[in-house]
């Protein structure tokens, strides 16, 4: 069973960081660590409890929140009052996941909380990763609205032009274009599905059939 992910809260209102406290307490799959409320506190709480993702306030008493984002080496997503664009840029470049302007519904950080949930899974694994699932996890945690949109499209387009004019098995496209042979099946079964590719049977000399695809003309 994985472990639950550890989210730590950094904001000076106590109320606020109380009412974000209880949303990650109500998650699944979550733990909410005691609040902190400055950005002595919250370095030494990462120091100590190693939290997994934080939810900071761009602007605090003693120092920048953005800044501290970026000096820690931990998912974060940032959340603040401030809507000017320069505060969401430093946001970004400092590497938060998420910028929710306050006031947000608690929905709203419910459902950012259960996509990063999404997103470490995705990415939870020691083999290597394929464009297609870097796509996905980026998808995810940004919110698309089908998160797999984006890369099914871009592999599909890519699928398409390996197969050219020609026509080839799930294995030869794999090979011309650089992914596994399941994921060019998969991508292959989608298109024939729409009508964009032609399944044909081939028979070899084993005499068991070989699917063959083909852009239809």
């Amino acid at each position: 069973m994985s472990q639950p992910i550890r989210v730590l809260v950094v904001d000076d209102d106590f109320r606020v960081a109380g009412l974000h406290r209880d949303v990650v307490a109500a998650r699944a799959g979550f733990t909410a660590l005691d609040p902190v409320h400055s950005l002595g506190a919250a370095r030494q709480a990462v120091r100590l409890h190693a939290p997994d993702l934080l939810l900071v306030d761009a602007f605090l008493p003693d120092g920048d929140g953005v800044e501290f984002v970026a000096s820690v080496d931990v998912d974060a997503f940032v959340l603040s009052a401030a809507t000017d664009a320069a505060t969401v840029r430093r946001a970004l470049r400092a590497g938060a996941l998420a910028y929710l302007t306050k006031p947000f519904d608690a929905r709203v950080l419910a459902e950012r909380l259960d996509r990063y949930a999404r997103m470490r899974n995705l990415l939870a694994t020691g083999r290597p990763l394929e464009q297609e699932q870097i796509d996905r996890a980026l998808a995810i945690v940004h919110g698309s609205a089908d998160a797999t949109s984006v890369s099914r499209t871009a592999t599909e387009q890519v699928i398409l032009e390996g197969l050219g004019d020609g026509e080839a098995s799930a294995a030869e496209v794999a090979e011309r274009v650089g992914i596994s042979r399941a994921t060019a099946q998969r991508h292959l079964a989608a298109l024939a599905s729409r009508g964009q590719v032609e399944v044909r049977l081939r028979y070899g000399s084993t005499g068991r059939p070989e699917h063959r695809y083909a852009a239809t003309r």
